[in-house]
């Protein structure tokens, strides 16, 4: 039973895979460039941001190092996030990286995907995927007060993940890494009011992009690309010119009570325990923001331009 995924909701569309999920909108144009735009590994060369060979020696291949402005720059990002989610309403939180199984099967990690995670050895405990874990399971096995719903959270993480599956995609550069840092959204809703939420985390997500002025788009999953635990989810996928395409940036889902089941996360009204909602988005994975606007903001020269939304972090 716990390796059977959630139920779709009915308004998802019914498909086999990524090749079928429906696009609902774009969010600004993307820029026209008057030279060949470089991909965010290469920009990366240039400017002494990132250090790929050293990331290999220290740990092994799909680690890097950040030095100098890049650096700089994903510690801005974090900030920036964090506030702009404080402001919409989100309590910040700040968690443990390292969670037990109990936790990973509450959120539908384990036992699915037990060969994706890190497991320290000798304990009961993993490195976290995403911060979705930890956020969600603070309410494990507890009755909420229905007065207090939704709850809005909101942390940075590392995320820590094999990849297993993944040989041979995205090898160059910072696409698909075992560690990477994201700002997670998770929400506790109302049953009744979760459609709600979760169109309003998407948009709050995407003004995150608007903000920064990354050109993104809105694209609905179908049935045959949806996550385990989701039963509905919108990504969105920013524009990198140096790859001439669309990649993920965030994944907002709905979970609906599938993951408060497993969980046992309650709320009461009139005198009786009902299954809370669960939602969850990153807003946003910061390595691959950083690498968008490597490659949005890039002049002829192969230099970056900040965009004015960091200034303040980056004085």
């Amino acid at each position: 039973m716990e390796r059977i995924p959630n139920l779709a909701h009915e308004s998802v569309p019914i498909g086999e895979d990524e090749e079928e999920n429906v696009e609902i909108k774009r969010v600004l144009e993307p820029r026209s460039f008057d030279f060949k735009p470089k991909e965010h590994w290469q920009l990366a060369e240039q400017n002494g941001w990132i250090d790929f060979e050293r990331g290999v020696k220290l740990a092994k291949s799909r680690f890097s190092v950040l030095r100098g402005e890049a650096a700089r720059m994903e510690r801005a990002l974090v900030n920036f996030f964090l506030d702009e989610n404080r402001k919409a309403g989100f309590e910040e939180y700040c968690v443990p990286f390292m969670n037990n199984s109990a936790m990973l099967r509450g959120t539908g990690q384990l036992p699915k995907f037990e060969e994706d995670l890190f497991k320290v050895c000798d304990e009961d405990l993993y490195l976290i995927p995403t911060a979705e874990v930890p956020l969600t399971n603070l309410y494990h096995d507890e009755i909420v007060l229905s007065e207090h719903l939704p709850l809005l959270m909101t942390g940075y993480t590392p995320c820590f993940r094999k990849e297993a599956g993944s040989a041979g995609r995205d090898t160059r550069g910072m696409i698909r890494q075992h560690q990477f840092d994201k700002v997670e959204m998770v929400a506790i809703s109302h049953p009744d009011k979760s459609d709600e939420v979760f169109e309003m985390m998407v948009s709050h997500a995407s003004g995150l992009l608007t903000k920064l002025g990354l050109p993104h788009r809105w694209v609905e999953l179908c049935t045959g690309d949806l996550g385990f635990s989701a039963a509905r989810t919108v990504d969105l996928e920013v524009w990198l010119p140096g790859q001439n395409r669309y990649r993920e940036i965030s994944s907002v889902s709905n979970t609906r009570d599938f993951q408060a089941r497993r969980a046992k996360i309650r709320f009461k009204e009139n005198k009786k325990n009902r299954y809370v909602h669960t939602l969850n988005g990153s807003a946003l994975a910061v390595g691959r923001t950083l690498i968008a606007i490597m490659e949005n903001y890039q002049r002829k020269d192969g230099t970056i331009e900040i965009p004015e939304a960091l200034h303040p972090y980056m004085r």
